[in-house]
């Protein structure tokens, strides 16, 4: 088994910046790929980023050019820079891991974190 911890949520102006991380351990040798789903009221539980263990990268098109996920192989983390907010980025923030080379749909995941709320106030 594996457990993900997240930390880093909070409220924040449209325009700012937070940073998440998440904390793996366990049976971490099971983990290849590491990312972030996000899940707004009302919506469905959706891929923000995910990020191989050679450090490729996939973002939602929402987040291109706004958010940076990045992993640190050694400690086991994987983390979520996100810059100007919007409104729209509300939703609670999941960490997710699997042994998939890449996470994509939801199937691919293995192991989630409990979550973590971002709230982005207009």
């Amino acid at each position: 088994q594996v457990q993900l911890v997240e930390s880093g949520g909070g409220l924040v102006q449209a325009g700012g910046s937070l940073r998440l991380s998440c904390a793996a351990s366990g049976s971490i040798f099971s983990i290849n790929a590491m990312g972030w789903y996000r899940q707004a009221p009302g919506k469905q539980r959706e891929l923000v980023a995910s990020i191989t263990r050679a450090d490729n990268t996939i973002y939602a098109d929402s987040v291109k050019g706004r958010f940076t996920i990045s992993r640190d192989n050694a400690k086991n983390t994987v983390a979520l820079q996100m810059n100007n907010l919007k409104p729209e980025d509300t939703g609670v923030y999941y960490c997710a891991a699997g042994g998939a080379i890449i996470l994509t749909r939801m199937s691919r995941v293995d192991y989630w974190g409990q979550g973590t709320q971002v709230t982005v106030s207009s």
